[in-house]
C-alpha cells in the first residue's frame, strides 16, 4: 500500500514578487523561514541542498520561472517515494502578492498515515512561517538555529510545559503574548503565530522561535535568528541546554 498526496497554502502578504522569489529561492532566503541549511543552484536542471541534522535531501528543479513559478523535487526512491513542491506567486496592486505552494508525493507502507499526519502539519507551520518571514522580515536574512532535546513521553504535558516556561498557563494558543527566557541574555517578548498537534511558532523583534514535535521522538527547537553576528553553534549549544531543563 502507500498514499498519493497534494496539499495547497495559499496567502495573501504584504511582500512583493521580488520578495517573495528572493525567500523561496536563494540559500540564504530558504535558511531564514524552511528548516536547517540550504543552498540553491538556481535554473532548470538546478539542484536545492537542504541540511537539518542528519537529514541531507537533494531537490532538482524542474521549472525556474523568476518571480513567477518554482517547482522542485526528489526522485522516485526503489519504494516509490517523494516528494514535490510547486511555487506559485502572483504579484497584485500596492506591493502585495499571493503565494501559492503545492506539495505533492507518495509515500509508501502501511504505516503512510503518522507520516502523513507530521508531514501536513510540518508544512503548514513551514508555510507560515513563509508568511511571517517575508510580512515582518523581508531584506533580512537568519542565522537557521537546530537543537535537539530529550525524548517526550507525554506530549500534552510536554506541551503544557513549553507554555510554562513561556510563561503561559496552559499550551500556548495561536495569538498569546510569551515571555521567553535563556540563561544570561534579556528576556524575550512575543506572540504565537501558528499553533498544531505538532508544533508551535512564536514570533519576536529579531527572532522566530518554533518547538516541533521530532519524528522520532525529540522536541526539536527549530529557530530563525535574525540578530547581526550570531553564531549557529553558540545558539544551539544553548537552545539544547533549555530544551534539557524544561522537559528532561
Amino acid at each position: 500500500m502507500g498514499h498519493e498526496f497534494e496539499l495547497t497554502d495559499t496567502a495573501e502578504v504584504g511582500a512583493t514578487p521580488e520578495q517573495l522569489w528572493e525567500a523561496i529561492a536563494t540559500g540564504p532566503g530558504i535558511d531564514s523561514w524552511f528548516m536547517g541549511r540550504n543552498e540553491v543552484e538556481g535554473g532548470t536542471g538546478g539542484v536545492i541542498r537542504g541540511a537539518f541534522g542528519g537529514y541531507r535531501p537533494e531537490f532538482g528543479i524542474r521549472e525556474w520561472d523568476p518571480l513567477e513559478r518554482l517547482v522542485y523535487g526528489t526522485e522516485p526512491a526503489p519504494d516509490g517515494r517523494r516528494v514535490g513542491y510547486e511555487f506559485l506567486i502572483e504579484g497584485r496592486d500596492g506591493g502585495s502578492s499571493v503565494i501559492r505552494c503545492v506539495t505533492s508525493g507518495f509515500l509508501p507502507g502501511d504505516d503512510w498515515e503518522d507520516e502523513f499526519e507530521a508531514m501536513t502539519t510540518g508544512g503548514s507551520l513551514f508555510f507560515r512561517t513563509l508568511v511571517e518571514y517575508v510580512t515582518h522580515f523581508a531584506g533580512r536574512v537568519a542565522v537557521p538555529v537546530t537543537a535537539f532535546g530529550p525524548p517526550i513521553p507525554d506530549w500534552d504535558e510536554a506541551w503544557t510545559k513549553l507554555g510554562a516556561a513561556l510563561g503561559l498557563p496552559a499550551r500556548p494558543a495561536l495569538g498569546d503574548r510569551v515571555r521567553l527566557e535563556l540563561d544570561g541574555r534579556a528576556p524575550v517578548e512575543g506572540v504565537v503565530y501558528a499553533v498544531n498537534d505538532q508544533a508551535v511558532g512564536v514570533r519576536a523583534a529579531d527572532t522566530m522561535f518554533r518547538f516541533i514535535r521530532g519524528f522520532h521522538g525529540p522536541m526539536v527547537a527549530a529557530h530563525h535568528v535574525f540578530t547581526p553576528g550570531a553564531d549557529a553553534e553558540v545558539e544551539e549549544k544553548a537552545w539544547s541546554g533549555w530544551l534539557m531543563r524544561v522537559f528532561d
